[in-house]
């Protein structure tokens, strides 16, 4: 069963684009992932602090793994210091799956 997964990130404004070279490099990591089906990255358009993530995992397992990798580790010793504030995490279920087909 997917994991869907939204997390929404709020740099200090002084840290923004550290925050956002540590994200970046999340990504590309994550993406290698073989659980990994899909790891999206926003930037809010009126507040270029807040980072949303959109992620789905193949299963729980997973992203059990992928919580234990060390760039995802390092993320966690910003939180403190280049954060406003711990990250909300949000675990959803898709309601309606969007076909192109219809």
């Amino acid at each position: 069963m997917n994991i869907y997964i939204t997390a929404i990130i709020e740099a200090k404004s002084t840290q923004r684009q550290y925050v956002q070279n540590v994200l970046q490099h999340m990504v590309r990591e994550t993406k290698k992932e073989e659980a990994c089906l899909q790891y999206d990255l926003h930037q809010d358009n009126s507040d270029p602090n807040l980072f949303i993530f959109y992620e789905i995992w193949r299963d729980q397992q997973g992203l059990v793994r992928h919580n234990q990798q060390p760039y995802i580790k390092e993320f966690g010793t910003l939180v403190d210091s280049k954060l406003q504030k711990r990250p909300s995490i949000y675990n959803t279920e898709n309601l309606i799956k969007w076909n192109t087909e219809n």
